[in-house]
C-alpha cells in the first residue's frame, strides 16, 4: 500500500515537472529608483506613478521596467525504431520477444484423484509416536 500511494505521488511529481517545463512565461519587474516596487508573472506590473517621459535632458529616469522571459521546451525529441543503432534494436527485439513468451499459459493439468475425498483420521500418529516439526 505504501509503494501504490508512493508511486503515485512520483508520477504526479514527474507530469508536474514535464508541464512546467514546457511552458513559458514572463516575470516583469517596476523599479522606482533601485528599490522594487511591484513584480508581476503573466501580467504587467504596475507603476509607482512617478513615470515620466524621457527628454533630451533628462538621461536617467527614476524608474525603470525589467522583464524577464523564461522560455520553455518548443521541441520534443522524438525517436524512432529504425533511429536506434542495430545493436540496440537487436537487444530490445529480444527482450521484447523473450518477455512476451514468458506470459504464455501453461497447458492444463489433469489431476486425477481430484473428486477423492482424503480418508479419515483415527489417532494422530505425529502424538502418539512424539514426533513434532519444528
Amino acid at each position: 500500500m505504501k509503494y501504490l500511494v508512493s508511486h503515485k505521488i512520483f508520477a504526479v511529481v514527474l507530469s508536474v515537472l514535464v508541464l512546467l517545463s514546457t511552458f513559458s512565461y514572463t516575470v516583469e519587474k517596476h523599479y522606482c529608483g533601485t528599490t522594487l516596487v511591484d513584480v508581476a508573472v503573466f501580467s504587467e506590473a504596475k507603476g509607482c506613478g512617478m513615470e515620466m517621459k524621457v527628454t533630451s535632458k533628462q538621461k536617467n529616469p527614476c524608474c525603470k521596467d525589467t522583464v524577464d522571459v523564461i522560455e520553455g521546451q518548443d521541441e520534443l525529441k522524438t525517436v524512432t525504431f529504425d533511429d536506434i543503432e542495430f545493436s540496440n534494436q537487436l537487444f530490445i527485439s529480444t527482450y521484447v520477444y523473450s518477455l512476451a513468451s514468458l506470459f504464455k499459459s501453461l497447458p492444463k493439468r489433469i489431476i486425477p484423484n481430484k473428486d477423492y475425498s482424503p480418508p479419515n483420521i483415527v489417532y494422530d500418529i505425529q502424538l502418539l509416536d512424539e514426533v513434532f516439526l519444528i
